[in-house]
């Protein structure tokens, strides 16, 4: 997969489209070995995430990101990069978005040499922002919610029946849901929106979902931020649904022993026995990209207001005047 000669200590040139990315100490370990887990080199990412990259990409594009950064390894010191630095090639896509008291200047990831770039800079998770910011003025608009399912214990089980419970829910709410492997120990259940609400709205529209699950089933699932008042419960979080905030990417790698991926999977394979959250690593990962499980997700997202109203019928409440007003300018026109 290399277009060229190169050992641990030297340079490996790889091509990405028109460009070459350079790719220094290929053999440098970031994944020790040992206790199961397989070794994986920096050429052994680079590799991945040229053979991903085609799935990745769509998930990238236009989007802020966040890098866990391991330049020594997983036993080594963690950067969590937002400012791109200078010494970034002119051709990276970088854009300067506000935050509180100044701008933030982040990389995206917009093509194959740029994501092999940054692996090249030792970064194992691209964290990805839920808006675009192509145009600009989109980024405070998110085109994904993300309910974030992290059990209590690293117990799949207790994922496996609250992703259905929350799949049922929204189904009935009729939004569209994508599911993943987080590579970690939960998953992530993904709504496509249209972009049309701002991040507030979102994340309040998000919590009044979590919390209709958790009020039915108080014993199993939970909406408290802190630890010590969530017991044994699964906890709904959705506090991802946010400005500035970000989420795993589909297809990236987890900082964990063996290099598990984020994967995204068919609401059928929820099913199977062998499914877990680190299921995929960089070994096999590929394959299950090349399904292509979200194939049935319509290209278009879906606006909010027609899910809130369903919403708030379901728990008996009023909606909420603005998609009221939105509902009489649609019967209207």
């Amino acid at each position: 997969m290399s277009d060229g000669v190169s050992d641990a200590e030297g340079v490996r040139p790889v091509r990405a489209g028109r460009r070459t990315v350079r790719i220094r100490r290929p053999g440098k370990v970031l994944f020790p070995g040992g206790e199961g887990a397989e070794e994986y080199t920096k050429g052994d990412l680079v590799d991945y995430h040229r053979a991903a990259a085609p799935f990745m990409l769509p998930h990238l594009r236009g989007r802020p990101l966040m890098l866990d950064r391991r330049p020594d390894g997983l036993a080594g010191p963690t950067f969590m990069q937002k400012n791109t630095p200078e010494s970034y090639p002119e051709w990276i896509t970088r854009v300067e978005v506000a935050k509180e008291g100044g701008t933030v200047c982040h990389t995206v990831c917009d093509d194959t040499a740029t994501l092999l770039y940054l692996v090249d800079q030792a970064s194992i998770t691209f964290h990805r922002w839920l808006s675009r910011a192509a145009p600009i003025e989109r980024i405070g608009r998110p085109d994904r919610l993300v309910f974030d399912l992290d059990p209590a214990e690293d117990d799949f089980g207790t994922v496996r029946e609250a992703a259905r419970l929350l799949g049922e829910l929204l189904d009935e709410l009729k939004l569209p849901t994508a599911l993943m492997t987080t590579g970690s120990r939960g998953l992530h259940v993904i709504v496509p929106l249209n972009g049309d609400d701002a991040f507030d709205d979102v994340r309040a529209f998000a919590r009044e979902v979590a919390d209709t699950l958790a009020d039915t089933h108080p014993d199993r699932l939970t909406t408290a931020a802190r630890k010590k008042e969530r017991g044994d419960r699964l906890y709904l979080d959705v506090q991802r649904n946010a400005y500035a905030q970000t989420a795993v990417a589909p297809g990236s790698v987890r900082a964990l022993p063996g290099a598990p991926v984020a994967a995204p999977v068919s609401w059928d394979q929820l099913d199977e026995p062998k499914l877990h959250a680190r299921r995929w690593t960089v070994a096999d990962a590929v394959e299950q990209l090349r399904t292509d499980p979200w194939a049935g997700l319509p290209r278009r997202g879906r606006a909010l207001g027609p899910a809130r109203r369903r919403l708030a019928a379901l728990r008996g409440l009023p909606a909420r005047p603005d998609d009221q007003a939105r509902s009489a300018t649609a019967a209207s026109g």
